[in-house]
């Protein structure tokens, strides 16, 4: 068997072995599939009304929503690293010679699917409310491939949280900045609504940009420079966190 293929083998095994333990972890995947559809209808339904965003509030909305997922995801991928790493499981895998990229890289996969499956609800429980994106499968595609990028970042700068946390509980903490990200953005309210000071931050920091690529794919309206930004933010996010969570690992290991 050649290296390549033992490689991909452990990553396979250990990307299986992450979505059990989610399915097993009951509480947790209904939260993580839940909670991102319960606060878009508490947006929805309790404040879309004095929200004037020039048409209905819901299809503005929903964008936000599916990088809200990526965030509950991602608290997930750093808490499930910190617990291997606590309970001795990465210092036996290590002894049979498996790759660390596997050990992360399984983590990393699991994420994504849960965030792939939440983000599915997501769409679908906004259609049943109204959401009626003007998209053609060319843009369906591009949509996917964005916040597909979007959640390898993600998922890989939790993973590092989780290398740098103790406790599974620090490592959730260390999450809430990815959490919080997508509310001084462009998700919820316009961002020449907020304060001049709010403002400038909401315009650059890498939420902003995703969501306004996300919005312009599906719902037809030029994105002007904001793919630009999102996949420069997102492949900018990815490299350091790959390269921080190898050093991370290697370190923790040592």
């Amino acid at each position: 068997m050649s290296e390549l293929t033992a490689r991909g083998t452990e990553l396979s095994v250990l990307v299986q072995r992450c979505v059990r333990l989610s399915r097993r972890n009951v509480d947790a995947l209904l939260t993580s599939l839940l909670l991102p559809v319960i606060l878009m209808l508490i947006f929805v339904y309790l404040f879309g009304g004095a929200i004037d965003t020039g048409g209905a509030y819901v299809t503005y909305v929903v964008p936000g929503v599916l990088l809200l997922c990526a965030g509950f995801g991602a608290a997930g991928t750093a808490m499930s690293v910190t617990t291997d790493l606590g309970n001795g499981l990465v210092e036996r895998l290590r002894t049979m010679d498996v790759a660390g990229t596997a050990i992360l890289g399984g983590h990393v996969v699991a994420s994504v699917v849960r965030n792939l499956v939440s983000t599915v609800l997501v769409l679908g429980v906004a259609v049943a409310i109204g959401f009626r994106p003007a998209v053609d499968p060319l843009g369906w595609l591009a949509a996917a491939g964005v916040l597909l990028l979007f959640l390898l970042a993600v998922s890989w700068l939790s993973a590092a949280f989780g290398l740098l946390a103790r406790t599974p509980e620090a490592a959730n903490g260390f999450t809430f900045l990815v959490m919080f990200l997508p509310y001084p953005s462009s998700a919820f309210v316009p961002v020449q609504t907020m304060p001049s000071w709010l403002r400038g931050f909401a315009d650059h920091q890498p939420v902003t940009p995703v969501i306004e690529t996300l919005r312009a794919l599906l719902l037809g309206t030029p994105p002007g420079s904001a793919p630009a930004l999102a996949a420069a933010w997102c492949l900018g996010i990815l490299l350091v966190s790959v390269v921080l969570a190898a050093v991370l690992f290697r370190r923790r290991i040592a």
